[in-house]
């Protein structure tokens, strides 16, 4: 029993440092991952292991390790959806990138996101170009949210077209 405790207290106590490491270090997530992020994770996950079960290489020893992280995972998870601070803390919250066709660089500093990166991801959303872009906020989630008048535009202009086929039907 003694060696279940110390299994479940060292998963808990790796998952949550690794929970602060990440909130800590970067606001990216999985749908901003480069390449060296991704081998930063595997790494790291690879790095760990062995403290979280320490000499048992068991299948109950990692099965209980596993366990262990789902429930740690789904208290936090509560613990987030329960409480604005523990949210505001662990997630952090929405960073504006560019107000009104301006881009803020000490944000981007802040949030080590590039140049190159912003202006792709101003493409990706269908703007020309920064200048054209109301707002672009960095998510929580680490995507990046684009508005621009170029957008509500087109937006209106689909939805007249969609009027037009839906009455002549």
């Amino acid at each position: 029993m003694n060696e279940i405790l110390n299994i479940i207290l060292r998963s808990t106590t790796v998952y949550i440092c690794i929970v602060l490491f990440i909130r800590l270090f970067g606001k990216k997530e999985i749908s901003q991952l480069s390449i060296i992020d991704l081998v930063f994770i595997l790494l790291i996950s690879n790095s760990v292991q062995n403290s979280m079960v320490g000499n048992n290489t068991s299948l109950q020893g990692g099965l209980i390790a596993a366990v262990s992280l789902f429930i740690v995972n789904s208290l936090l998870r509560t613990l987030i959806f329960k409480s604005k601070k523990a949210e505001q803390f662990l997630e952090g919250s929405p960073v504006i990138l560019i107000y009104e066709g301006k881009v803020l660089k000490n944000h981007l500093a802040e949030q080590r996101i590039t140049m190159d990166e912003l202006e792709a991801s101003v493409r990706e959303h269908g703007v020309k170009s920064i200048d054209e872009v109301n707002l672009a906020i960095l998510e929580i989630d680490g995507n990046i949210s684009i508005l621009s008048d170029n957008f509500s535009k087109k937006i209106t202009h689909k939805r007249k077209h969609y009027k037009i086929l839906k009455q002549n039907q």
